[in-house]
């Protein structure tokens, strides 16, 4: 009588499936919407022929340092920053020009800081591809 080698038990692969599984569920969260969709009907806005202009509440800085709010040019940041309403001191709008150094944006947002500001904002353009 010949003696039959037990047969090993053949494993199922599902954890290598619920690892491809999970993986492809996060790949479709980060790659996808997980918003509604706009209406078709809807048509939005166009804002491409707008002119680019500074909101009224922040303070403009040209390439060669210069400081201006609403029109007005500031001598300094903590002149601009004593000039504003007390319930706009919190959060302050800068609106630097694209040729100012980095480091001259970077010495302006401490002034304003060491000013009294909470909160410096950085306006830019948003650039559509």
């Amino acid at each position: 009588m010949r003696r039959l080698a037990p047969k090993k038990a053949q494993r199922e692969p599902t954890i290598a499936l619920i690892n491809i599984v999970f993986l492809m569920l996060v790949f479709f969260m980060v790659a996808g919407t997980l918003g509604q969709p706009l209406d078709r009907s809807l048509d939005l806005v166009r804002t491409a022929d707008l002119d680019g202009r500074a909101p009224p509440d922040a303070l403009v800085i040209h390439p060669d340092g210069r400081l201006e709010f609403r029109g007005v040019e500031q001598t300094s940041a903590a002149m601009f920053y004593a000039t504003l309403p007390e319930t706009a001191r919190d959060t302050v709008r800068i609106v630097p020009d694209r040729a100012l150094p980095a480091r001259d944006l970077i010495t302006l947002s401490r002034d304003l800081r060491a000013a009294g500001a909470q909160r410096v904002l950085v306006v830019t353009e948003r650039v559509q591809e």
